[in-house]
C-alpha cells in the first residue's frame, strides 16, 4: 500500500446531489501539495448523491474513498463510520453542501500543523467571520450557543460550524452518540486535549435544502445537552507517564466534580 496520509478529510453526504462533484473537486484543488485522503459517507441518501459519487470513486480512484450506510443514522454516525476508514494523523472535518471552504484548511495547516502543531493539540475549531444564514438562524445560534458554553464551559463560540481540523487520536478518545457532533470542543477538552478556535469562511449551500429545522434542532438540543452536561461532569480519562502521550507536555483538563 501507498504511505498513508498526512490529512484524511471525511465529508458525510445525506441527499446532496449537485454538491458532491464540486466539493470533491475543490479541496482536490485547495489542498493541492498536501498528501491528502477523502472519506465520503453516503447516509443512505434517497437522490443522486450515491451515483455522484461513485462518480467521483472512479474520477479520484487514488485519493477518494466511498462507504454507503445500509440505513440513515445521521451525521454522527457518518463521521465515525469514516473515521475507521482515515488513515492520516489529522482528520478534517467538511459538510457535503459547499458551506465550508477547504481553503481555510490548506491556509491553516501551513499556520499551524506544518510548523510542528503543540503535541497537546487536539482539535482546530471553525469559527465563522460571516453567516449565510437568515436573520431568525442568526439569532437562534446565538442563543444556543450562549446557552451551550454557559451550561459546559467549553469556551466554544461556535460548534455548528461544520469546519473542524482534528488530531486522530483525539478523535478516537471520543464516546460515540447521535449528536456528538454537536460537542466536539467540549468532548476533546474532557478527552484532556487542547483546542483554539480560527476564523474561517461560511458560504452559501451549492445546491439543495438544509436538513435541519428550528423545531427538529431544538428539541434534540435541549435532550443533547443535558446529557453532556452529565457527561462533563463525570470527568475525563486518565492519562499514564509510560504512554509517552503529547498531552502530559501540556494542559490537561482535570476532574471537575
Amino acid at each position: 500500500m501507498a504511505a498513508p496520509p498526512a490529512l484524511s478529510v471525511i465529508i458525510p453526504f445525506f441527499n446532496e446531489a449537485g454538491n458532491v462533484h464540486p466539493v470533491i473537486d475543490e479541496v482536490h484543488a485547495q489542498l493541492d501539495g498536501i498528501p491528502f485522503e477523502i472519506i465520503c459517507v453516503n447516509d443512505e441518501s434517497s437522490d443522486a448523491t450515491g451515483a455522484e459519487l461513485a462518480e467521483a470513486r472512479k474520477k479520484h480512484p487514488d485519493t477518494v474513498f466511498v462507504f454507503s450506510h445500509i440505513q440513515r443514522r445521521g451525521k454522527s454516525a457518518a463521521l465515525f463510520t469514516g473515521l475507521k476508514a482515515v488513515r492520516g494523523e489529522w482528520v478534517q472535518l467538511l459538510d457535503g453542501d459547499g458551506q465550508n471552504d477547504p481553503g481555510d484548511t490548506a491556509r491553516l495547516w501551513k499556520a499551524i500543523i506544518a510548523p510542528g502543531a503543540p503535541g497537546a493539540l487536539g482539535l482546530i475549531a471553525g469559527k465563522r467571520n460571516s453567516r449565510n444564514d437568515s436573520g431568525f438562524k442568526w439569532v437562534q445560534s446565538r442563543v444556543a450557543n450562549g446557552v451551550r458554553r454557559f451550561v459546559l464551559q467549553d469556551d466554544a463560540t461556535d460548534t455548528g460550524c461544520g469546519w473542524k481540523l482534528i488530531r486522530t487520536a483525539a478523535f478516537r478518545d471520543l464516546p460515540y452518540f447521535a449528536s456528538m457532533h454537536r460537542f466536539l470542543p467540549a468532548l476533546v477538552k474532557r478527552a484532556g486535549w487542547d483546542v483554539r478556535e480560527e476564523l474561517v469562511n461560511d458560504r452559501r449551500r451549492l445546491a439543495g435544502e438544509s436538513k435541519y429545522g428550528f423545531l427538529g434542532r431544538l428539541g434534540a438540543g435541549i435532550f443533547d445537552l443535558i446529557g453532556m452536561f452529565w457527561l462533563v461532569r463525570r470527568g475525563g480519562y486518565g492519562i499514564a507517564a509510560e504512554w509517552n502521550d503529547p498531552r502530559a507536555d501540556g494542559p490537561v483538563r482535570t476532574d471537575r466534580s
